[in-house]
C-alpha cells in the first residue's frame, strides 16, 4: 500500500517582523563598523561641503572683510585703526574668515548629513521631518550669528572702547578681536538652536509645553548664565541684549513644541465597548 505525499502546507502570513522597516521594505539592522563606515562617508562630505564653502568664499574675501572689519573700525576714535603685529596675521584673519564664511555656506549640507545619520534611528513617521529640521536649524543658526554682528557685538565694542582716553589710545589686534566676534556669532547661533533643539525633544516624548511652562522660573536662570557666558563684557548692556531675545526664544519654542508634541495613539475598542 502506498501512500500519498503530504501537500506542502502554504508559508504562514506575514507577521510584525523586526527587521522590516516602517516603509514595508525588509532590511537587517547595521552592524557597529557599518555605523562607523556611515559616519565616515557623512564626515568626508561634510568636510568637503565646507572646502567648497571655503573656496567660494576666498573669492568674495575682501567684500567679507569689508563686512566684518569696517562697522568695528568705525567705533574706533577718529583716525583708529585696528594693527597687526605678526607678519603673517593680516594673512591668517582673511583665511579664517574665508573659513567663517564657507561653514556658513556649507550649514545646509552639514545639518542633512547629520539629520541622514541619525535618521535610520527614527520612525518612517519621523524622518518627514527632515526639511523642516534643516530649514529651521539653518535659518535660527544664520539668525543667530547676525543678530550678534549687527547688535551684540557693536554693543560690546562700544563699550570696550569706551574705555580710551586721551593718554590710553583703543588700538585692538585683529586676531584677538576677529577671534571674540567667532565667539560670539558662533555662540548665539548655537543659542537660537533652541526651538530647532525643542522640535526634536518633543517629538520624541522628552520634552512637553506643559513642562516647559511650569519650568520657566530655572529657565531663565539658565538663559542668564548662557548669556553671561557667551557676552565677552561684563556690562549689563551686553547680557541684556543676549537674555532677552533667549526668552522671547525659550516662549517661542513652547509653542513649538506643542506643535511638535507627541500624540498619544488611541486604545483600540473593546469587545464589550463594541458591544
Amino acid at each position: 500500500m502506498s501512500l500519498s505525499p503530504v501537500p506542502a502546507l502554504p508559508p504562514p502570513p506575514h507577521l510584525d517582523d523586526p527587521d522590516e522597516d516602517d516603509d514595508g521594505s525588509i532590511g537587517g539592522k547595521m552592524s557597529f563598523l557599518e555605523h562607523l563606515d556611515e559616519l565616515r562617508q557623512r564626515l568626508i562630505r561634510a568636510l568637503l561641503s565646507v572646502i567648497g564653502g571655503f573656496i567660494i568664499a576666498a573669492f568674495f574675501i575682501n567684500y567679507i572683510f569689508a563686512f566684518i572689519m569696517n562697522p568695528l573700525q568705525a567705533v574706533l576714535p577718529h583716525g583708529g585703526k585696528l594693527i597687526f603685529t605678526e607678519p603673517a596675521e593680516g594673512f591668517l584673519l582673511q583665511m579664517k574668515m574665508a573659513a567663517l564664511a564657507g561653514l556658513m555656506l556649507a550649514l545646509p549640507v552639514l545639518l542633512w548629513q547629520l539629520w541622514a545619520f541619525i535618521a535610520p534611528g527614527l520612525y518612517a513617521h519621523e524622518k518627514r521631518f527632515a526639511i523642516p529640521f534643516v530649514a529651521m536649524s539653518t535659518t535660527f543658526f544664520i539668525a543667530g550669528a547676525m543678530f550678534s554682528h549687527y547688535v551684540v557685538f557693536p554693543a560690546a565694542w562700544a563699550f570696550f572702547a569706551s574705555f580710551a582716553t586721551d593718554t590710553v589710545e583703543f588700538a585692538p589686534r585683529i586676531g584677538p578681536t576677529f577671534s571674540l566676534y567667532v565667539r560670539m556669532a558662533l555662540g548665539l547661533g548655537a543659542v537660537f538652536e533652541m526651538p530647532t533643539l525643542v522640535m526634536f525633544l518633543a517629538r520624541v516624548g522628552l520634552v512637553t509645553p506643559r513642562y516647559m511652562i511650569r519650568n520657566t522660573k530655572y529657565a531663565v536662570l539658565i538663559i542668564f548664565v548662557v548669556a553671561a557666558i557667551v557676552t565677552p563684557g561684563s556690562d549689563p548692556v551686553s547680557l541684556f541684549l543676549v537674555a532677552v531675545p533667549m526668552i522671547g526664544l525659550y516662549a517661542f519654542s513652547i509653542v513649538v513644541a506643542w506643535i511638535f508634541k507627541k500624540r498619544r495613539t488611541p486604545e483600540p475598542a473593546s469587545a464589550d465597548d463594541v458591544a
